[in-house]
């Protein structure tokens, strides 16, 4: 309940001015973790122009997070590249980035403590998957040269989807498209995934099969990590080009996949080659059809 002073006016709750209230945190922030360290996984890391560095700290169990920003002078100071995944230590203090009054990391120095749990994770699957012959060279099936119809396994929500079918329109409007929708990211995606690949192979209508993903983090990616889904593509009834994330990302998938493509739209012009080419064959074709027939007549 409100009190009231001599003069009779009632005292109530300090009312704060925005800039004000950020301000007090950030300074009680600054008095209480001016020097701390803290340790976790590396995700979303980038280098901006003017040399400073951002990225996420995340905990091994992925329920809690902190973004961090490492400022140039530290940032020349790394003798090593970070990485998703890397689990490091860093050295600091806690602050408030008042324009967006948002809690960030400030970081002073940065040391790698291990590989990250998920990338531990990464490397006992692949092993052990390994270990199973899922990735032998000798399960790898031939890509269908001359497809009559390519099946697409990712989210109709996905840029990728739209790669792919941009580049096969470009390259192969006579090839026809059946996609098999899947989400791409999050619990249910693994399931979905090879519930996809399960279902295109059943149909047997496509020649080939196109599972395709735009770039993202490790954890971004994980689904095509997960045992069920590196099976799923290992077993398929239809030779799998894999065309997930940018060139420099890797999945399971892409060492049980016949054919890895680096991009979604590098995964679609390995699928198909190009109409012209496949004119130029029919023609070729022909020609040595009509000789042969010259040929026997003439006989």
């Amino acid at each position: 309940m409100p009190v009231e002073e001599g003069a009779g006016r009632a005292i109530g709750p300090r009312v704060w001015e925005v800039a004000a209230l950020v301000h007090a945190v950030a300074d009680t922030l600054a008095a209480r973790f001016a020097s701390v360290a803290v340790r976790g996984e590396v995700s979303g890391y980038t280098r901006a122009a003017s040399g400073h560095c951002y990225f996420t700290l995340k905990d091994a169990e992925g329920t809690a997070a902190l973004r961090c920003a490492m400022f140039r002078r530290a940032a020349s100071l790394l003798d090593f590249a970070p990485e998703e995944g890397h689990l490091v230590e860093l050295r600091g203090r806690l602050a408030v980035y008042e324009p967006r009054g948002e809690l960030q990391f400030v970081v002073e120095s940065m040391q790698r403590a291990g590989a990250g749990a998920l990338y531990e994770r990464f490397l006992r699957l692949k092993a052990q998957l390994e270990a199973e012959g899922l990735f032998d060279a000798t399960r790898k099936r031939t890509i269908v040269r001359h497809p009559a119809c390519i099946g697409v396994v990712t989210s109709l929500a996905a840029a990728a989807l739209h790669d792919v079918l941009t580049a096969l329109q470009r390259r192969a409007p006579q090839v026809r498209v059946i996609v098999y929708p899947s989400p791409v990211q999050g619990a249910e995606a693994p399931a979905a995934l090879a519930a996809a690949i399960e279902t295109a192979g059943r149909h047997g209508r496509a020649d080939t099969l196109i599972v395709a993903r735009g770039g993202g983090s490790l954890e971004d990616l994980w689904a095509f990590n997960e045992a069920l889904v590196v099976r799923a593509v290992a077993a398929s009834r239809i030779p799998v080009i894999a065309g997930i994330g940018h060139e420099t990302d890797v999945s399971l998938v892409d060492f049980a996949a016949d054919l890895r493509a680096p991009t979604p739209t590098a995964a679609a012009e390995l699928a198909a080659m190009p109409r012209e080419e496949a004119l130029a064959v029919l023609h070729d074709l022909e020609r040595r059809a009509r000789r042969g027939v010259a040929l026997r007549l003439d006989g």
